[in-house]
């Protein structure tokens, strides 16, 4: 078996008029993300490591924000889209660990439900999936709530062709 590791950030603004969408489910706050797609920074974090853990660029790269067949996207489609690219040089996830820092809204009781979503989205069990939410104790751009970021770690395996 072949594993290879991979680490995605992503960020956003929040701003009044715009849904907040976090880990493939919508939150109900005031204010939303800002993004060509529908901003979700959870997701994007996640592509980017498994597109970087299979040594296949970001996600910009391949689903570019000039381009309008990604406008207001819903980014479990991008996600689809990612574990789909992984496959082509034939890696599948193995697991997930991601952290999104917000002040507001508290995230602990949308955690599950991100899980759920995540893991059906990628096809691998709920259980694969770590999500944990910091905030940065006033802090910065986050602790201003000006915006919200996330990491995300994962492993993608392949299995040995010899």
């Amino acid at each position: 078996m072949k594993i290879k590791v991979g680490f995605g950030f992503d960020v956003h603004r929040l701003v009044r008029g715009r849904e907040l969408w976090l880990g493939g489910i919508k939150l109900e706050h005031e204010y939303g993300l800002l993004g060509h797609s529908d901003a979700d920074v959870l997701i994007h974090a996640i592509c980017d490591a498994l597109l970087g853990a299979a040594n296949m660029r970001d996600i910009g790269f391949h689903f570019p924000d000039t381009s309008e067949e990604f406008e207001n996207i819903d980014s479990k489609v991008l996600l689809e889209k990612s574990v789909a690219l992984i496959a082509t040089k034939g890696f599948h996830v193995g697991n997930v660990d991601a952290t999104v820092c917000a002040e507001r809204p508290k995230l602990k009781n949308y955690i599950p439900e991100m899980q759920k979503t995540l893991a059906s989205v990628m096809g691998i069990d709920e259980e694969d999936v770590s999500i944990k939410a910091t905030t940065t104790e006033k802090l910065g751009f986050t602790g201003r709530e000006e915006g919200i970021s996330a990491y995300a770690t994962v492993l993608i395996e392949k299995a040995d062709v010899s």
